[in-house]
C-alpha cells in the first residue's frame, strides 16, 4: 500500500496531475438506474422496441465514450428486470408489477449481449434489502414475497424493507441473486449504498424480536448485531457465487463515507459526513474489503474537489490507502452537473469531472476506474464533459483490470493470424487458441499497431488500435483503413480471457512495398505457436524488413523478430510480454 502524507501536503500539483499518462487499464463505467425509471425505460409500459431503441442509445453514447462497463438495475425492489420464479415483474418495466413484457421475451439476455457487443462488462445491479418505494401493499402482485412472508418485512420511511436480521430473508436474497448468476451471463453481482436504512429522525427500526430470536453470538449491542447481520450476508454471498462461477465477481458502491476520524475513529477519514456507512448504515465495508469478502468497491464520492465537510482528494486518498488491494473504482456524481445545485456549486465547472478523474490517476495505481451516476449524466453530455472525456483522458481504450485472487492464467496466443493488404487497406483475421489450463478460452483481443521506427511496448494504449470481440467460435476480422500507403507497420495481437487476462502476443508485419501484401503472424521466437492447426493454404514468411529496427542502445528482447534471430537469454522470470516488448504488463 501507498503511504500517503496529510491531505494539505499530498495534493498533486496541476502540472503533475497533466503529465500523468493514460493507463492502458482502467474501468470506465456508468450507472443505469430502473428504480422510478431514472435512467431506463423512459417510462413505464413502454413496448420492448421502445426500451429495446432506448437501451441501445444508453450503450452507443457510453461507447462514444469509452466506457467498458455498465451496471444495469435489474432488482430495484424486490422485483425483476428479468424471467423470475421468485419475485414478480418490475412495474418499471412493464407498468405493472408482476405483468410481463408484451412480447413474452425476457429482456436480461438482449440487456447482457448488447453490452458485451460494445466491449462492457455487465455488472447485475440488484438492491438487496428495499421491498418496496411507499408502504401501499395492495398494489404489490401474487407473487410478491410480502404476499407469502409479511413476517419478513419492517416498515420504515414509508417503504417496505426486508428485515437482514433474519436468517431466512438472507435466504431467500442469496437464491435470488444465485438465480441470476447461473442462468445469466453476467459479469458481475453488484450492491448499492442502501443495506440497513438511511437515518429518519425520529423514527425507530423495530427489529427488536429479531435481535431477541436470532443472536446467537449473545451480542450486546443492537449496532455491532446489525452490522453482524449484513457480514454475513455479504460474505455467504461472496463464498456462493464462487462456488456458483468462479468469473462472476462481487462488488459494492458504498456511501463515500466509512467513518469519520473526528468520530473517535483513528482508521476513519478527516471528513465530517452525515451518515456514515459503519455507524449509520451498518456496512462495514472496510471490513469486507480486509476479509477478502468482494472482489471492488466503488464508494460513492459524489462531492466535488472543493466540498468543505467531505473534500474528494481527501477521500481518495482514504480509500487509497484502505481498499486492501482489492479493486477501487470511485463512483462520481455526475448527475449534480443536470442540477442546479447550491450546497456544492463547483460542480458547474466544466473541468471538475475532469480534475477528478486526474486525482485518481495520481493515486500511482490504487484508484484504477470511474463510474458515473447516472447513465443519463453520459448521454445528455452536460457542461460538454463527455465530449471532454472522449477527447482527453478517454481517448484512448482501456482494458478492465485484472483480478488475479480470482484467476491469474492467460489465454493461449491467437492462431493462424494473416495479414492482407491491398493498397491502404490491411485485413488481419485470427482464430482462437485452444482452451488454457483452467479451461478459459479468449472472450475478446487487443490489436496493437506500431510504425516501422517505434519501440514495441505492451503499456502505452494509443497503440490499441482496437479491442475486437467477436462471438464466440467465430474467427475475428479486423480492417486497418487507417493505414497509409508505403508505411510499413507491426501489428501484434494478443487474447484476453473474461477476466481481462492478457496472453502471449503473435505478431505480423506489412512492409508497405507497392502491390498486395500476404503474410503469416509468428509467435515469440518466430516460429508458429505449436498447438496451431496448420491452415489450407500457407502463404511464405516474409523476409525481415530493415525498417523495424530497435532504438540504439536496445538488446533485442525488447522487440523479437518476425523470424528467428540469436537473443541473449533473459531471466525466467520476465513474463512473455517482457520478452517480446521489453517490459511486463
Amino acid at each position: 500500500m501507498l503511504s500517503w502524507a496529510a491531505p494539505a501536503q499530498a495534493q498533486p500539483t496541476a502540472d503533475t496531475l497533466l503529465a500523468i499518462p493514460p493507463p492502458k487499464r482502467e474501468l470506465r463505467g456508468m450507472w443505469v438506474a430502473t428504480v422510478e425509471n431514472i435512467d431506463w425505460p423512459n417510462q413505464r409500459g413502454e413496448s420492448p422496441d421502445q426500451y429495446r431503441r432506448e437501451y441501445r442509445r444508453l450503450l452507443d453514447a457510453g461507447q462514444r465514450a469509452g466506457l467498458n462497463a455498465v451496471f444495469v438495475q435489474i432488482r430495484p425492489a424486490s422485483d425483476a428486470f428479468y424471467k423470475s420464479d421468485l419475485e414478480p415483474w418490475s412495474k418499471w418495466l412493464t407498468g405493472t408489477q408482476g405483468k410481463a413484457p408484451a412480447d413474452g421475451q425476457d429482456p436480461l439476455p438482449f440487456l447482457i449481449i448488447e453490452a458485451h457487443r460494445r466491449g462492457m462488462e455487465f455488472h447485475a445491479w440488484f438492491n438487496p434489502y428495499r421491498a418496496t418505494m411507499d408502504s401501499v401493499t395492495r398494489r404489490l402482485a401474487p407473487t410478491h414475497p410480502f404476499r407469502q412472508h409479511p413476517e419478513w418485512f419492517l416498515r420504515y420511511g414509508g417503504q417496505l424493507l426486508y428485515n437482514p436480521g433474519l436468517p431466512e430473508v438472507r435466504a431467500h436474497i442469496t437464491r435470488v441473486i444465485l438465480d441470476v448468476v447461473r442462468r445469466y451471463d453476467i459479469d458481475a453481482v453488484h450492491f448499492d449504498d442502501y443495506f440497513y436504512p438511511y437515518p429518519d429522525p425520529g423514527k425507530v427500526i423495530h427489529d427488536e424480536a429479531a435481535f431477541r430470536d436470532y443472536n446467537p453470538d449473545g451480542l450486546t449491542k443492537l449496532a455491532d448485531w446489525r452490522r453482524q447481520n449484513v457480514n454475513i450476508l455479504i460474505r455467504d454471498l461472496h463464498d456462493s457465487i464462487q462456488v456458483a462461477k468462479r468469473w462472476v465477481k462481487f462488488g459494492i458502491s458504498p456511501f463515500g463515507v466509512w467513518m469519520n476520524k473526528s468520530k473517535d475513529f483513528p482508521q476513519g477519514s478527516d471528513t465530517r459526513a452525515g451518515q456514515p456507512s459503519y455507524a449509520n448504515l451498518y456496512a462495514d465495508t472496510r471490513l469486507w474489503l480486509e476479509k477478502g469478502w468482494i472482489d471492488y468497491i466503488v464508494p460513492q464520492l459524489y462531492w466535488s474537489t472543493n466540498f468543505r465537510l467531505c473534500p474528494y482528494p481527501v477521500l481518495v486518498n482514504w480509500w487509497a490507502q484502505n481498499h486492501f488491494e482489492r479493486h477501487l473504482y470511485i463512483g462520481h456524481g455526475t448527475y449534480r452537473m443536470l442540477e442546479s445545485t447550491r450546497s456544492d456549486t463547483t460542480w458547474r465547472n466544466p473541468r471538475e469531472l475532469l480534475r477528478q478523474i486526474r486525482l485518481n490517476r495520481a493515486t500511482d495505481g490504487e484508484a484504477v476506474g470511474s463510474v458515473f451516476f447516472s447513465a443519463k449524466s453520459v448521454l445528455r453530455n452536460p457542461l460538454h464533459t463527455t465530449d471532454s472525456l472522449t477527447q482527453t483522458l478517454f481517448r484512448y481504450p482501456a482494458l478492465v483490470p485484472a483480478m488475479p485472487w480470482k484467476d491469474d492464467l492467460p489465454p493461449l496466443p491467437v492462431a493462424n493470424l494473416t495479414l492482407r493488404r491491398l493498397g491502404s487497406e490491411v485485413t488481419l483475421s485470427w482464430q482462437s487458441g485452444p482452451p488454457a489450463a483452467d479451461g478459459d478460452a479468449a472472450t475478446y483481443y487487443v490489436l496493437y499497431r506500431f510504425d516501422a521506427n517505434e519501440r514495441s511496448t505492451p503499456h502505452d494504449p494509443s497503440h490499441i488500435l482496437a479491442l475486437p470481440r467477436p462471438a464466440p467460435g467465430f474467427p475475428a476480422t479486423y480492417v486497418d483503413t487507417t493505414a497509409v500507403p508505403g508505411q510499413a507497420y507491426a501489428y501484434y495481437v494478443t487474447a484476453v480471457d473474461r477476466l481481462h487476462n492478457e496472453g502471449r502476443p503473435v505478431r505480423v508485419i506489412s512492409t508497405g512495398q507497392a502491390g498486395p501484401e500476404l503474410a503469416l503472424g509468428q509467435a515469440p521466437g518466430g516460429t508458429r505457436p505449436a498447438t496451431t492447426p496448420p491452415v489450407a493454404t500457407q502463404p511464405a514468411p516474409p523476409k525481415p524488413d530493415p525498417r523495424f529496427t530497435l532504438p540504439s542502445g536496445e538488446s533485442p528482447d525488447k522487440a523479437a523478430p518476425l523470424l528467428k534471430v540469436k537473443v541473449k537469454e533473459k531471466p525466467k522470470k520476465r513474463g512473455f510480454f517482457g520478452r517480446l516488448f521489453g517490459g511486463r504488463d
